[in-house]
């Protein structure tokens, strides 16, 4: 293999691990504060997309950008008050199934909102041939794009849960909740801006791929299957981790393509997640309790 080709496959594994990441810390978030795992993280990606595609004719793309990721964080709270809140002290297997469903509810929506057609957003600086020479090998100034604002959201989310009253207040509810409803921590704002932040991240990460990966109604079921996976390899509760884990699974699925047909490519994050489930299922970082709200 050429350093080049390595190249191009590195870049685009990078690109595609952390858009993984991203929707990993999703379900970190809101598994941390609230012991739930929400099978449609990956909607939020694919409304965020969509939303600011049908937005983009109308407005500048960095103000649609900022509408649909407001929209879909409203979209997640409502999401949270609705079906969620009401529930007193639900098992975890009916948790999952109204995360299913809800999931299979936001999908059916969007067919029937924006159709089965493929649709994406405009790059953001230059077109589908613009490319930049980076160590001799040609790179979409899109791909460095995904991989900047990615890691800035990482970088931020860091920064919020370490230095602010509001991230604080989130780490204790997944520390204790009933400790921080006695330190006057109203738990249940938490809980529904856990799905919020959830929900804007994945937005925020849906219209950065969308140039590239392009969006589709259905889009969102493979991402919450990458995610997920990507969640268990690193360690369930652990955000720091699925980053690793994330940019692990994106540069074996780009390399993979060398060697198996594209077609097979999704079958190895399902076959990672079933050989981490069998042999280690609290991940390669994680303990074998988790819970609370790990070191991001």
């Amino acid at each position: 293999m050429s350093s080049e080709l390595f190249l191009q496959y590195l870049f685009a594994g990078i690109s595609y691990g952390i858009i993984y990441a991203i929707v990993a810390i999703g379900f970190n978030i809101i598994y941390n504060t609230t012991g739930i795992i929400n099978f449609a993280q990956g909607e939020f990606v694919m409304l965020g997309g969509m939303i600011a595609i049908s937005l983009n004719p109308h407005l500048p793309l960095p103000l649609a950008i900022t509408l649909a990721v407001c929209a879909t964080m409203i979209i997640g709270a409502l999401i949270e008050i609705i079906f969620i809140r009401w529930l007193d002290h639900p098992s975890v297997l009916r948790l999952i199934i109204i995360t299913i469903g809800i999931s299979i509810l936001i999908r059916e929506a969007a067919l029937h909102i924006w159709g089965e057609s493929v649709r994406a957003l405009p790059y953001f600086v230059g077109n589908e041939i613009t490319s930049i020479s980076i160590f001799g090998t040609n790179i979409s100034p899109q791909v460095l794009w995904v991989i900047g604002i990615c890691s800035l959201i990482v970088a931020c989310l860091s920064f919020f849960f370490k230095f602010t009253s509001l991230g604080q207040e989130m780490r204790a509810c997944s520390a204790n909740r009933t400790a921080a409803t006695l330190c006057g921590i109203n738990t249940r704002n938490m809980v529904t801006f856990s799905f919020m932040l959830s929900a804007g991240i994945g937005a925020l990460a849906g219209c950065v791929m969308s140039p590239i990966t392009y969006t589709q109604y259905d889009g969102g079921t493979n991402l919450a299957i990458k995610g997920f996976t990507v969640a268990i390899l690193g360690g369930l509760g652990n955000s720091m981790a699925a980053v690793a884990a994330g940019l692990l699974l994106g540069i074996i699925e780009a390399f993979s393509v060398s060697v198996l047909p594209l077609a097979f490519q999704d079958a190895i994050s399902i076959s990672i997640l079933l050989i981490i489930l069998f042999v280690r299922p609290h991940g390669l970082f994680g303990s074998k309790e988790a819970a609370g709200l790990k070191e991001f």
